[in-house]
């Protein structure tokens, strides 16, 4: 089965094409091509992802990314199929609200001859719904187009099924534990069987990413933060220097649940650095290796519970913050003490991408689900910013 993806929930415009096989317990999922943008450079200014500019950047970058994905995977192929005015009106209705998206796809896609591909499948949610709806806006067009089905996927189950694409990837044992750390998320999620999700704790405030990005800007490191956080951390750990007066709290690690909290983490570096004063080269070293051990210290002791309390033979771990070394270092160690299986993506499909969005798209194929072409009459499909599992 071919699958196109589609991912547009934050500030990455992501598409793939994918080759998936076997059973649900048993997945053979490989990327045939894919193709990405990340919009790091145009929200540096802010310090963060604008989301009008997301929205404006995905429309800007949808198009020629889809007929790059297509080239890659030897399916770009001018057609010669006439389409009806009353079609191309509706699919200028789906498009409407992203504004010269139209425009681009009457004039590239609307002429291609239909690609071998058996079904479509899009981020819903979560994420940030102004750029969600320029993904499901171009795969509802798509669907109608090509009459191809649609599977509206969700982000964070992506990052769960991102662990399967790796070549000889293994089986998933149940129950298993996913640990799901980016800049929106941090939860744990318990998984029963395929496809049953319990999340059993998550952030009460700011996610594990979010600190790191909000903490990088306290010490005045560029846009994204988390990696400038982790490059001082582990020049700290090269020099082997001797222990610090900066210490910094584990917020909520001692409590009897799963959750996490980070606001106050962040809001104690606050609190460090206006003691300070000017910061030196060497204290912005120390003060981000502090954070960095405290944030981390959260994720294992919580992680560490549930796997204890939940008797899971293997732990998950998605999200782009699973890109820092250090954690996954520790994740390592800990998955090796505690006797269980650790399932990490490869560092590329760690962040947002399309492959992991139609990895998840596939499960659920292979489950037997049924899914229809997109039909403005009957299908009901929308962006949904707060999309839960």
């Amino acid at each position: 089965m071919r699958i196109l993806a589609i991912e547009t929930s934050c500030d990455e415009t992501a598409l793939a094409l994918l080759e998936c096989s076997g059973s649900i317990e048993s997945p053979v999922i490989k990327a045939i091509s894919q193709a990405l943008y990340s919009q790091v450079k145009e929200h540096a200014p802010f310090g963060g992802v604008f989301p009008a500019l997301a929205k404006r950047e995905h429309v800007k970058n949808i198009v020629p990314l889809f007929l790059e994905c297509l080239e890659k995977g030897q399916m770009l192929k001018k057609g010669s199929t006439e389409l009806s005015e009353e079609k191309l009106a509706t699919i200028k209705t789906m498009l409407d609200h992203e504004r010269g998206l139209f425009e681009q796809f009457k004039e590239h896609i609307v002429p291609l001859e239909r690609p071998a591909i058996d079904a479509v499948a899009v981020t819903r949610g979560p994420g940030l719904e102004p750029a969600l709806w320029v993904g499901v806006n171009f795969a509802k067009a798509l669907s109608y187009l090509w009459d191809m089905p649609i599977v509206p996927t969700n982000h964070m189950e992506g990052h769960i099924a991102s662990v399967l694409v790796n070549e000889g990837a293994s089986q998933i044992a149940y129950p298993a534990l996913a640990l799901l750390a980016s800049g929106g998320h941090t939860e744990l999620v318990l998984i029963d069987k395929p496809l049953s999700y319990r999340r059993i704790g998550q952030t009460r405030d700011d996610a594990v990413g979010e600190a790191f990005d909000k903490v990088a800007r306290l010490l005045g490191l560029p846009y994204p933060g988390g990696p400038q956080i982790s490059k001082l951390a582990a020049g700290v750990r090269a020099k082997e220097l001797p222990p610090s007066d900066i210490k910094f709290p584990r917020p909520m690690v001692n409590s009897d649940d799963y959750d996490f909290s980070y606001a106050g983490l962040k809001t104690a570096v606050l609190y460090k650095i206006q003691e300070l004063g000017e910061l030196t080269d060497e204290l912005k070293e120390r003060i981000a290796y502090e954070f960095e051990e405290a944030a981390t210290d959260v994720l294992i002791s919580k992680t560490k519970k549930a796997l204890e309390a939940h008797g899971a033979q293997v732990l998950i771990v998605g999200g782009g913050v699973i890109a820092n070394v250090y954690l996954r270092e520790r994740l390592t160690n800990l998955a090796a003490e505690a006797g269980v299986i650790l399932m990490l993506p490869t560092r590329e499909l760690s962040t947002d991408n399309a492959i992991m969005i139609g990895a998840a798209a596939y499960l659920h194929l292979a489950s037997g689900e049924s899914y229809q072409p997109y039909s403005p009459t009957s299908t009901a499909l929308e962006a949904d910013g707060t999309l839960r599992l």
